[in-house]
């Protein structure tokens, strides 16, 4: 399984403008710039995006392994992504993951267990980890 989306900018870092595109159709030509990335502008940017996939990715993963201990309910994840200057560039330095899990009957111990291992093993916990990046670059005149 393969997902894409796309980027393009046009113009300087503080005045150009960004589109986001994913093949799936759900962004479509999605507006972004430095005012939505590092100030309070109308769009979305690369950061909550990140934020996005990881409180959905997490909460898939937990569905998955509460439901081998045969525990079902409803999973509510919010995903906060901090960045920061470090070493005077802006780091994604921290995210935190904050779920709330209601399942009737189910041992309050074993469901934060298994939130634990969803956290560790989800796929985008892994990325995140970033074991590889790879990259091809082409500059056309």
């Amino acid at each position: 399984m393969k997902r894409k989306a796309s980027a393009v900018w046009t113009g300087g870092l503080k005045d150009g403008k960004g589109q986001l595109t994913s093949d799936s159709g759900v962004l479509k030509e999605t507006q972004y710039s430095f005012n939505t990335r590092f100030e309070d502008g109308v769009g979305t940017n690369p950061e909550e995006l990140i934020a996005a996939a990881h409180a959905g990715c997490f909460s898939m993963a937990l569905s998955k392994i509460l439901g081998l201990e045969e525990i079902v309910g409803k999973i509510e994840t919010s995903a906060t992504v901090t960045m920061e200057p470090v070493d005077g560039a802006p780091t994604i330095t921290n995210i935190h993951l904050d779920t709330t899990i209601t399942a009737e009957g189910a041992d309050s111990a074993k469901v934060v267990e298994c939130a634990e291992k969803a956290k560790a093993g989800c796929p985008i916990s892994k990325v995140l980890a970033a074991t590889e990046i790879t990259m091809e670059a082409k500059h056309v005149g």
